[in-house]
């Protein structure tokens, strides 16, 4: 079993910035209130990890050697009550979300338990084989719990307009602002057909809670295990849609039989709990291949969008996987092939870098 993996950004050891010092102040007279009942010391407070939106979080001690962790989420940027709301609901069903110590939502500050140091993207990272076979199968255990169990009725729609939107990423941050690419109306017609079988095929799936980011950056190994971060996009929408993150990761590529064994897993414990995949698992990973191609041209944008408008270039970096991923799905599915001439000028760019599809 091999698997490639980014070198980690340095922004987790970046020393604590702040843009707005009313909003620094203000942080700092909640942390001194929210920290004292517990014993936190808030002189402590350093960064924890880097994250791709606004939000940032940090890390500080407590008593006995313990520790917290501060989120610092802008309102404009998280909705801090409805994050709040779904931590307890995924404890309440049995996963394991940090639980919340304290919190202003109307700020977007909160103390969290500190679910653990040690990310999935590290552990596996170093992992051998038979660890990151426990890892990942612990994450799949959680996947199917959490679908069977987490309630969905109020969560948004992973609907029409939402999947479409997404998809509007790709052209307008990726092809155009990375690349300087523009589309005629062969490539848009092209472009409308390849939408069009996308979204059909995702709406045509059973409707489940959908965490939306579900990979190996947003799980902490812990006890019990994982950890399950990021969760505040949660939705109500297709089936396949995390087991699909999970396998074919923004950040982490697994070769191609290993990831037909961990889907394999995943749906014979999904049939087991009730949950209403397919009965063939062809057609099972037909839809997890197309869902994964919906994801990637999605990120592929919002990366480049990261690079552009968030002066963060370094997702850029990841392109030459998530081409090689949409690549590989539209060469596999006749119906797709309208893709293909979309992403060979974007292609060539990764090849010139050394990538191998």
């Amino acid at each position: 079993m091999t698997a490639t993996a980014p070198t980690p950004p340095a922004a987790a050891q970046a020393p604590i910035t702040w843009a707005d010092p009313a909003r620094h102040a203000a942080f700092d007279r909640w942390l001194a209130a929210a920290a004292a009942p517990g014993g936190w010391r808030p002189e402590t407070l350093r960064p924890a990890s880097a994250d791709a939106s606004a939000r940032r979080y940090f890390r500080l001690d407590g008593p006995g050697g313990t520790t917290a962790i501060v989120m610092d989420a802008p309102p404009h940027d998280t909705d801090s009550a409805h994050f709040l709301a779904l931590a307890a609901r995924i404890r309440e069903a049995g996963l394991h979300a940090p639980q919340v110590l304290a919190a202003d939502a109307a700020q977007g500050f909160a103390l969290l338990e500190d679910v653990g140091p040690r990310g999935y993207l590290d552990a596996l990272r170093d992992a051998d084989t038979a660890t990151a076979q426990r890892l990942m199968r612990d994450a799949i255990r959680a996947l199917v719990h959490w679908q069977q169990h987490l309630p969905a009725d109020d969560l948004p729609p992973y609907d029409d307009a939402l999947l479409r939107r997404e998809l509007a990423l790709f052209p307008e941050w990726c092809v155009q602002r990375e690349h300087g690419i523009t589309w005629g109306p062969t490539e848009q017609a092209r472009w409308q057909k390849v939408c069009d079988l996308l979204v059909a095929s995702a709406l045509a799936q059973p409707v489940v809670p959908v965490h939306r980011d579900y990979m190996v950056r947003n799980l902490m190994v812990s006890d019990p295990n994982p950890a399950v971060l990021d969760f505040q996009d949660a939705v109500r929408g297709p089936l396949s849609y995390d087991i699909a993150s999970l396998i074919r990761d923004a950040f982490f590529s697994w070769e191609e039989e290993q990831e037909i064994d961990w889907a394999v897993r995943y749906w014979d414990a999904a049939r087991k709990a009730g949950l209403p995949v397919p009965e063939d698992f062809g057609e099972f990973w037909r839809q997890v291949e197309w869902m994964g191609l919906q994801r990637h041209l999605k990120v592929m944008g919002i990366f480049c969008r990261l690079k552009h408008r968030d002066g963060k270039p370094h997702y850029r970096e990841d392109l030459p996987r998530f081409i090689g991923y949409a690549t590989k799905v539209a060469m596999r599915y006749r119906p797709l092939a309208e893709l293909l001439p979309l992403l060979e000028p974007l292609g060539g760019h990764a090849v010139a870098r050394g990538y191998t599809f």
